[in-house]
């Protein structure tokens, strides 16, 4: 019989944070205001969540400096440099996301 709790948790361990992905709820709203901004830029972009990704790096960044989540550089969940973002998002609102993915798929198999 093992030496852990009622669920085979062990007792006296300091808990780690979660995996990305899986964290604690704001219980306390801590972070909606980053929150209702995320949304309300989805909403009013039709869901095109490439042009909110400010307000979603703004949301992870709140939800890290709160111990909501576990602390990660950004370029790991897929945020690149402040400059490299601004110019993507330039490039993005410019162009439109569809054409640019559109012309980099016709682009890789043209060299297959």
């Amino acid at each position: 019989m093992s030496a852990g709790g009622a669920f085979g948790g062990n007792r006296g361990l300091r808990p780690i944070p979660p995996e990305k992905g899986i964290f604690p709820l704001d219980h306390m709203h801590e972070c909606d205001l980053e929150k209702k901004e995320y949304i309300a830029c989805l909403k009013s972009s039709g869901y095109q969540s490439e042009t909110c990704r400010r307000f979603s790096k703004k949301y992870l960044e709140c939800r890290m400096e709160r111990n909501l989540m576990a602390k990660q550089d950004m370029s790991e969940l897929g945020f690149g440099r402040e400059g490299e973002e601004e110019a993507s998002e330039r490039k993005n609102v410019n162009t439109g996301a569809k054409g640019n993915a559109l012309s980099g798929v016709q682009d890789k198999t043209a060299t297959t």
